[in-house]
């Protein structure tokens, strides 16, 4: 909702609108229902978008809010990406201990994301990871219940809940994020000319650069939820640094990769995808649809 709020106020500020001309509409999605189970054995990011899909196709709303990092890389041809609004913050947060070295030997870290739960343990191969699950408010009551000693958040999440003062940000350097992570993307029915023209008015062009070459070498990896795969793109002027890196389940292995680019050229991200996928051992290959 912060974030359907968030795309309100671009908009109203974008047209000259008042509040009471931009309808928001509460979708409880399949995500949030199911808390109990890692999402990746239960149906993957499409929980997290297929009542607002089907909201959107019948045209019961105009838009669709999403955080992008939850939205399946390929899409339904009748739905478009119409705005992407200008990234927040994309670092992940630890929650319980003031760097990852800091967490106390055999510590229970709390986590479903497979990024997350590899990249840990490639670090840490001596801590326990276990399921997590929940919005911020859950999963810090969560750790306050002692279901886990740390766990990790999205630092994008808690600014726009005014959360700013919790945990350590994990600088990028030393710990990637996930593809798309602090993006908000706003999602149209293709046939809804006048929806995609409104929305069109708060597309962020660097925003949109960098989550679609992130997206783009995904697609190219075939990830899906049970992928371990960190990706981070920062666009300058007219070309892109990505730096993506792909991990076993259990840590173990970990290759990783860097390359700068045009915008737009996702020829270069897919080059990228293949060298990786070429130089990933064993236990991380099987993870990955493109190592076909």
């Amino acid at each position: 909702m912060a974030q359907a709020y968030e795309t309100r106020r671009r908009l109203c500020g974008a047209h000259g609108w008042s509040e009471e001309q931009v309808e928001l509409v509460p979708v409880r999605a399949s995500g949030d229902k199911i808390q109990d189970r890692p999402l990746a054995d239960i149906g993957g990011k499409a929980l997290w978008t297929k009542e607002l899909d089907q909201w959107l196709g019948e045209g019961q709303i105009d838009a669709a809010v999403h955080s992008l990092k939850d939205v399946e890389t390929i899409r339904p041809d009748n739905f478009v990406m119409a705005a992407f609004l200008p990234r927040a913050d994309r670092r992940d947060v630890l929650i319980g201990a003031s760097t990852i070295a800091a967490i106390p030997p055999g510590s229970k870290v709390g986590t479903s994301a497979p990024r997350r739960a590899s990249q840990l343990l490639n670090q840490r191969p001596d801590l326990e990871v276990v399921m997590f699950r929940g919005n911020v408010a859950t999963r810090l009551a969560k750790l306050q219940a002692g279901e886990a000693d740390v766990t990790f958040l999205a630092a994008a999440g808690l600014e726009r809940l005014g959360e700013t003062g919790v945990g350590t940000p994990l600088e990028t350097g030393d710990w990637i994020p996930a593809a798309s992570q602090g993006a908000i993307g706003i999602e149209c029915a293709a046939g809804n000319e006048a929806a995609l023209k409104a929305v069109a008015a708060i597309d962020h062009a660097q925003t949109r650069a960098e989550v679609l070459a992130e997206r783009a070498l995904l697609e190219a990896l075939g990830g899906t939820c049970h992928s371990p795969v960190a990706v981070l793109c920062e666009a300058d002027g007219d070309s892109i640094s990505m730096r993506a890196a792909l991990f076993s389940p259990d840590g173990a292995e970990r290759v990783e990769g860097e390359a700068r680019f045009a915008i737009g050229d996702d020829a270069a991200a897919k080059a990228l995808a293949a060298d990786l996928l070429s130089c990933a051992g064993p236990g991380t290959r099987p993870h990955f649809g493109g190592a076909g």
